[in-house]
């Protein structure tokens, strides 16, 4: 299979799929649920997700805006021709979905205004610029170098990561995004002072989403563009089964506010959080980048490609 019909049924898969963190966070949501009106929610989510899984249509009618995130090896190298099968794979993807078209015809202007109207073909979605790092491996580092690798499989197997990338595909939608915020936090040499902004931010924002529960991910960096790279890379590393202390001490106070599950109340606000830290400027301001994610998202699905 080439590379645009891997990037093609990746998207179709995070539209239509829920991974298995996801669903087992429904789960033990129900589980504590003493709400009637949230437990009906949170049951026919789960029931959206099997038939939405089962005939292989979209989890909302909004399908999002696809974003792309390339992770290289060491010894990778990508081309024109890399990037323009990625794009090509998302037309089809969109197409075929079918994805629900969001084009908006004309020039700058008439963009903006919307005065030509819209594209009825999904596949005319351009993505935004692709981001691009080194391979995230983590856990294998930290492994190699205290010496356990033999706890994580055939050091062969980690050497091979020099020859592989991922391709992830993450698809933002609107409602979320109308209630994300990038905005700077004076940390005041506390960070808890700049970790309660986020929450505060967040708590007046799920009040007015209405796609509740939320998996709110957060990223704090240096400047606008970095916050929000790390708040995209929080989405796609983030899993609800291995929550750190700080995105349950998220998670917790959000699920004070009895906002509950589209908004009927309830201990369910947040299925949990996803936060990435990046590296600070030496000054008294953090760049915090928060975003609301309704409860089919985050959607992500990977694309990992061999090169030997």
């Amino acid at each position: 299979m080439n590379l645009s019909s891997k990037i093609e049924n990746a998207l179709i898969k995070a539209s239509t799929t829920y991974p298995k963190d996801r669903l087992n966070a429904f789960n033990r949501a129900i589980d504590v649920e003493t709400n009637e009106n949230a437990i009906w929610a949170l049951e026919l989510m789960l029931k959206n997700a099997k038939i939405a899984n089962k005939n292989k249509i979209p989890l909302c009618d909004d399908t999002g805006i696809p974003h792309v995130f390339i992770e290289l090896g060491k010894d990778t190298i990508i081309s024109s021709e890399f990037l323009e099968d990625i794009k090509k794979g998302i037309a089809n993807g969109l197409k075929n979905l079918p994805g629900r078209p969001m084009t908006v015809k004309g020039d700058d202007l008439e963009r903006i205004s919307q005065s030509k109207g819209l594209y009825n073909e999904s596949e005319k979605l351009v993505p935004p610029s692709f981001l691009i790092d080194n391979y995230n491996n983590e856990k294998y580092d930290n492994l190699k170098e205290h010496g356990n690798l033999d706890q994580y499989g055939n050091l062969e197997d980690y050497n091979d990561l020099d020859n592989k990338s991922k391709i992830h595909l993450l698809l933002l939608g609107g409602g979320p995004e109308i209630r994300a915020n990038t905005y700077r936090v004076f940390h005041k040499r506390d960070s808890k002072e700049v970790l309660n902004v986020a929450i505060d931010r967040l708590k007046e924002n799920l009040a007015l989403l209405g796609c509740t529960p939320s998996i709110p991910a957060i990223g704090i960096g240096r400047t606008h563009f970095e916050a929000n790279s790390l708040l995209i890379k929080s989405m796609i590393y983030g899993n609800l089964d291995n929550q750190s202390d700080i995105e349950k001490y998220i998670t917790d106070e959000l699920n004070k506010t009895n906002i509950g599950p589209m908004g009927l109340g309830g201990k369910t606000t947040s299925l949990g959080s996803f936060i990435k830290i990046g590296p600070q400027r030496a000054s008294g301001v953090r760049i915090l980048a928060t975003r609301p994610c309704c409860f089919v998202e985050p959607r992500v699905a990977t694309v990992e490609i061999n090169y030997i």
